[in-house]
């Protein structure tokens, strides 16, 4: 199938299946010299993996990570570099009941009138197990991005269903179970995510994702534009729904003598613009945030139809995410780093050289 592709410089190839042996991808592009090992990706796995609490799919994956090319003494050597993540605790019967169904909302009745056919296990390539290779892949860039340029990222839950989580610190992120970056409302959130268990429901969620210390000059002032791969990049994970960059809709209400950032010697005044102007980067961080959709994998009784056109009812059960939105922090992150990698390595084969007598304004003025 096409579509198993992202990125021009820093090429990934994701491959597998949900309930195949493993899911893995190749990473095409990476620069020789990089310092890697298993131990420098699987952090960022073990913050995406399955069946970390109570509120999340109970699929217990150790979403251990081999590195089987392109690393030679420690080294990235320039030449593809193959990531593997086997798939262990796979449970394929709680998904018989879908083999002649589709489940209203899922990708199932598409993905059938695509190709045909399809593996009903888990979703097979529509499934989210397929963002942990691109986690993976995530991590060898944030690597490369913070060794070479200072650059880094964030990301945090900023609403559960209707509950909006008001930004408090970073240092709460890393100690919930929903990257809230607010430790006063998770007694909050544990009581929906349990009722909403309970009824059999699921519900969205909105995660904003940074980069900091960006490079400026990233994007072209046409069809590549930074926060068109972005939203490219964004809407890839499985469930977005929307993109925004900056203040995103919020524009509609803004007037033009307080949207735009004034310059002033001392930095930006502002970013509303997200950190991108013309496509283009501007030092300052990138902000993108993502809304997540309900997940269609719900036990209520859901009208639908087999495969024969009949009517027919749909229920799901088995082990399944609530709210897709809790464990896609890391894969927004991610997603978010991959972009800004491509983009490194394309400005630097261009515009490398290009030099300025006046020096980058800072990110942000004190």
């Amino acid at each position: 199938m096409s579509g198993s592709t992202f990125g021009e410089l820093f090429r990934v190839t994701n491959f597998g299946e949900s309930h195949g042996p493993a899911v893995g991808c190749v990473i095409d592009g990476c620069p020789p010299g990089l310092a890697l090992s298993e131990a420098d990706i699987q952090p960022d796995l073990d913050r995406r993996r399955p069946g970390t609490s109570r509120h999340v799919t109970q699929r217990n994956e150790a979403d251990a990570v081999e590195i089987l090319s392109g690393v030679y003494e420690g080294l990235t050597t320039g030449t593809p570099i193959c990531l593997l993540i086997r798939n262990t605790d796979q449970r394929s019967r709680d998904y018989g009941n879908l083999l002649d169904t589709f489940r209203p909302g899922h990708a199932d009745y598409t993905y059938w009138r695509k190709y045909g056919l399809r593996d009903p296990r888990g979703g097979g390539r529509s499934s989210a197990r397929l963002t942990a290779p691109m986690v993976g892949a995530g991590a060898v860039a944030r690597k490369w991005l913070r060794e070479r340029h200072g650059t880094t990222f964030s990301g945090w839950m900023s609403a559960l269903g209707e509950i909006e989580i008001p930004f408090e610190s970073a240092e709460h992120i890393p100690n919930n179970p929903f990257f809230a970056a607010n430790a006063g409302i998770v007694p909050r959130l544990e009581a929906h995510m349990d009722a909403l268990r309970k009824a059999g429901d699921s519900c969205g969620a909105r995660i904003e994702v940074r980069a900091h210390g960006m490079p400026v000059g990233l994007g072209e002032p046409l069809f590549d534009k930074l926060d068109a791969d972005i939203a490219y990049a964004m809407m890839g994970i499985n469930a977005v729904k929307g993109v925004e960059i900056g203040s995103g809709f919020g524009v509609v209400t803004e007037r033009g003598s307080e949207h735009g950032d004034e310059l002033s010697p001392e930095g930006f005044r502002g970013n509303r613009s997200g950190g991108v102007l013309g496509g283009i980067s501007t030092g300052q961080d990138l902000v993108v945030r993502i809304a997540i959709k309900p997940t269609s994998s719900i036990r209520l009784p859901r009208g639908s139809i087999d495969r024969a056109g009949a009517p027919t009812t749909v229920e799901t059960h088995g082990r399944h995410d609530p709210c897709v939105g809790i464990r896609a922090t890391p894969i927004a992150e991610a997603m978010l780093a991959l972009v800004v990698m491509d983009h490194v390595l394309r400005h630097r084969a261009q515009c490398g050289d290009v030099q300025l007598p006046l020096p980058a304004l800072p990110a942000a003025a004190p």
